[in-house]
């Protein structure tokens, strides 16, 4: 018998990382979700438990002990990560450009957006090392991709263009372990940064992040996804 597969979801005490977070539940795998917030993760957790296993824990992706605390508990209850999704994500910053941006806000964007999932596989990748195929999906954004580089929403664009270039590298880095590491544009999606006006519901701006979590064709690495589609960088 196949031992339980299990996933982590930050982000997921609401909107696209909530959605993600109960799709993997219903498709049978243990997951762990994460929010900064406790009485936020306690809530969505009451909510989710309704639909199978789920573990919350408090995590601050921008603060190494609060991963290593993370990591300890993964550790300890499960030996193992089949499945991260690096989906926290901060600051659809429309109210500046390139030319006159705040860079000490542009830094704090890139320190969840960037630095937060990167700090996140380095320390999570023992434990990915323990499964038999272990998966990363960065969620990133239309506004990461070269081309989508106009000189608006400079902290989110350029951090989510860098969570993109960290897909490649993380890819490549790996491509002589069993771990896949791959990019997903969920589209606009109604959610705080999306906001009520977005044409997508979270469910389906989570659902190719679902899907590139469940690949196992090794060849699919190293790639960004939108609509279950591979897409230009």
């Amino acid at each position: 018998m196949k031992t339980e597969q299990v996933a982590l979801v930050t982000g997921a005490n609401r909107g696209i990382g909530y959605a993600v977070a109960k799709a993997l539940i219903q498709h049978r795998i243990q997951v762990i979700a994460t929010s900064r917030n406790v009485d936020n993760a306690k809530k969505a957790q009451k909510e989710l438990s309704q639909y199978g296993s789920i573990t919350f824990h408090q995590l601050d992706v921008t603060d190494f002990e609060s991963i290593m605390r993370l990591y300890a508990s993964i550790k300890t209850n499960f030996g193992k990560l089949d499945i991260l999704i690096n989906n926290a994500g901060v600051n659809y910053d429309t109210w500046h450009n390139a030319g006159n941006a705040n860079l000490r806000e542009v830094r704090t964007t890139f320190e969840t957006n960037f630095f937060g999932p990167w700090q996140l596989a380095q320390t999570l990748l023992p434990l990915m090392k323990n499964s038999e195929l272990a998966r990363i999906v960065n969620v990133s954004s239309g506004s990461g991709t070269l081309a989508s580089q106009n000189g608006e929403t400079p902290g989110y664009s350029l951090s989510k263009l860098a969570l993109n270039g960290l897909t490649m590298h993380l890819a490549n880095a790996f491509r002589g372990e069993t771990i896949i590491v791959n990019s997903v544009g969920p589209g606009w999606v109604k959610a705080d940064m999306g906001g009520k006006e977005a044409p997508r519901t979270p469910e389906q701006g989570a659902e190719t992040i679902v899907w590139a979590a469940m690949l196992t064709d090794r060849k699919n690495t190293g790639k960004f996804f939108r609509d279950k589609t591979e897409i230009n960088w």
